[in-house]
C-alpha cells in the first residue's frame, strides 16, 4: 500500500477513534476535568457540540470549543451556515438568562397597567438620569405587570440609598417613586424594614452591573434607557 494511502486511512483512524472516544465520554467527565485541570475558571456548563468529537464549554459569556482531553482550546463562534445561525450566540445567551420566577418579587414596588399581562422587572436607581429618562417611556406602556427594584448604586449616588428607604416606606410605594422619578423629590424620609440591601447584594448576584436594567419574564435582560417601542419589540421578541 503507498505511504500516502496508509497516512490517510491513519488519520481517518484517529479521527473515528477520536470521535467513538467523544461519543463513550459524558460531558459530566468532561466537566470534572475541566474543573480539576483549570480550578481558577468558573465553567458554566458543558454540553456537545453539532461538531462530532468537540465539546462546547460556556464561561460566563464567553465560549470554547475543546475534545474530551481539555487540552486544547478553540475560541469564537461556531455557524450554522444552511440556518444561517450563530449557534454559540444563541446558546451563550439563553445560558446568562436570569429565572424570573425566583426573583424575590416581595422586595420590588409593583405596579400594574391595564390588565397587566405582560410582567417585566427593572433594577433602578432613583438618583440615575437614565432610569429617570426610561420611567417616562415605562409610563407609557398598557397591559404591562412591572416590578422594581430600587438598586441604589452608592459608589455613584451617596443619597440614592436614602430616597429608596424613603420610596419604601411611603404609604403608597408606586406612587411615591413615580413622583420622585419624574421631579428627583423624595418622600419624607421614613423608617421600616425594607428589603433595599437585599436588592443591592441580589442585583451584584445576578450580574447586574449597571442601572437601568430590564429583566423580561423569559430571563432576558435590556440594559439602558430603550424608549418605549424598543421595550414593546424586546417584549413581543420573547414570545418567538
Amino acid at each position: 500500500m503507498p505511504i500516502k494511502y496508509s497516512l490517510a486511512l491513519l488519520g481517518l483512524t484517529i479521527s473515528m477513534a477520536a470521535s467513538v472516544f467523544a461519543a463513550d465520554e459524558p460531558a459530566e467527565v468532561l466537566a470534572a476535568r475541566l474543573k480539576e485541570m483549570y480550578p481558577a475558571t468558573h465553567v458554566d456548563r458543558v454540553q456537545r457540540s453539532e461538531i462530532p468529537a468537540l465539546f462546547e464549554v460556556v464561561m460566563g459569556k464567553n465560549a470554547a470549543y475543546t475534545d474530551i482531553t481539555g487540552r486544547y482550546f478553540v475560541f469564537g463562534h461556531l455557524f450554522d451556515m444552511k440556518e444561517q445561525r450563530d449557534l454559540t450566540a444563541d446558546r451563550v445567551e439563553k445560558a446568562a438568562r436570569i429565572a424570573f420566577g425566583e426573583l424575590p418579587l416581595a422586595d420590588a414596588i409593583k405596579t400594574v397597567r391595564g390588565k397587566g399581562e405582560r410582567v417585566l422587572a427593572v433594577f433602578s436607581d432613583p438618583d440615575c438620569p437614565y432610569c429617570r429618562r426610561l420611567e417616562a417611556e415605562l409610563v407609557k406602556l398598557d397591559n404591562i405587570t412591572l416590578y422594581t427594584f430600587p438598586y441604589p448604586l452608592e459608589g455613584l449616588h451617596a443619597e440614592a440609598k436614602d430616597k429608596s428607604i424613603a420610596v419604601w416606606c411611603a404609604a403608597n410605594r408606586s406612587q411615591a417613586w413615580a413622583d420622585l422619578m419624574k421631579s428627583g423629590k423624595a418622600p419624607v424620609s421614613r423608617t421600616c424594614d425594607h428589603p433595599i440591601e437585599r436588592n443591592i447584594q441580589l442585583g451584584q448576584r445576578l450580574g447586574i452591573q449597571g442601572t437601568p436594567t430590564l429583566l423580561s419574564a423569559d430571563g432576558r435582560t435590556l440594559p439602558g434607557a430603550a424608549p418605549k417601542d424598543r421595550i414593546e419589540q424586546w417584549l413581543m421578541e420573547g414570545g418567538r
